[in-house]
């Protein structure tokens, strides 16, 4: 994996991928990337105006590009079905579950989730659920989920996973991302139960400058976070071509295995994509199977022809 750059990524002619907030930040990068090398993208994106605006800015550096914006906002599980339902195509080689949000201020989703755990989780969880046929029907498939060294903050607290009982915006942000790689540990057995040659991984983009790491200062008019948050993704953060490596490693580099977690080589912060480190209770198959079952209730997004793995 030594010194793996954009570069490395193979020819992708012939592949169509979703990448979810790809209108900016390491989803931008993703996009355009893959659509360098041949495949074509959906942008899914809760903002068309934004979505409209990458859609636009990928085809001027890429003129080749084939690229479409399509509505999606995992906040709420009526667009997340409407996407599924509306998707073109019958193949879908890529999946990319890129987008979320980090450390908000408390709210909820318009289905009344925590917003972390229901962005950042559980709205994956449906779309990848809806678009599962696609995904069975089509040799070689992959679905990577981009999750955070952050994870280590916390597991999930299977009893409270709305964060009712109390909320911290950062214990919240790391459950939201434990879930994300749980996700990923149950989907791969899963898959592997049925004999399916659909593999599954996980990335983080180690601390990577994005619009992540001001939005909670934001909304919250805290002018002072905000401007210091500018400030570290100026002088500290790789910027988000190098923050997306990962990511893309995950999707396109024949032989990744299931199950793996790929970030940046040098402490999980920056650098080429290598294998990382995860905290032991994102590969408990007890967990992931309970929140498995707790996701599949809250969405009623069932993964029909996925049973329980023995």
């Amino acid at each position: 994996m030594t010194g793996w750059t954009a570069h490395d990524i193979p020819d992708q002619s012939g592949r169509t991928a979703v990448v979810t907030g790809a209108n900016s930040g390491i989803g931008l990068v993703t996009a355009r990337e893959l659509a360098h090398r041949g495949a074509r993208v959906i942008l899914a994106c809760r903002s068309e105006e934004r979505g409209r605006q990458a859609e636009a800015r990928i085809t001027a550096e890429v003129p080749s590009a084939e690229v479409e914006f399509m509505p999606l906002d995992l906040a709420d599980l009526s667009s997340v079905r409407e996407f599924a339902t509306r998707f073109p195509y019958e193949r879908l080689d890529l999946l990319i579950n890129n987008a979320g949000v980090m450390a908000l201020p408390y709210g909820t989703t318009a289905d009344g989730f925590e917003t972390q755990f229901g962005v950042n989780h559980l709205g994956h969880f449906a779309l990848t659920g809806l678009l599962l046929p696609r995904l069975l029907e089509t040799p070689g498939a992959r679905v990577v989920s981009v999750s955070s060294g952050m994870h280590a903050l916390a597991n999930i607290d299977i009893n409270d996973l709305n964060s009712e009982h109390q909320y911290r915006r950062w214990i919240a942000y790391g459950r939201s991302k434990t879930a994300n790689l749980l996700f990923v540990h149950e989907l791969t057995r899963r898959f592997a139960a049925v004999g399916s040659d659909v593999v599954v991984a996980a990335a983080h983009p180690g601390y990577a400058s994005t619009n992540l790491q001001t939005a909670g200062a934001k909304m919250e008019g805290r002018k002072i976070a905000e401007r210091m948050a500018r400030a570290a993704n100026r002088i500290i953060a790789q910027p988000a071509e190098s923050g997306a490596l990962p990511t893309l490693y995950a999707a396109t580099e024949p032989g990744v295995q299931a199950d793996s977690f790929t970030g940046p080589r040098l402490q999980s912060w920056r650098g080429a994509p290598a294998r990382s480190w995860r905290a032991p209770w994102t590969l408990n198959d007890t967990a992931s199977e309970r929140l498995w079952d707790a996701s599949e209730q809250l969405t009623g997004v069932r993964y029909e022809g996925l049973p329980r793995a023995a």
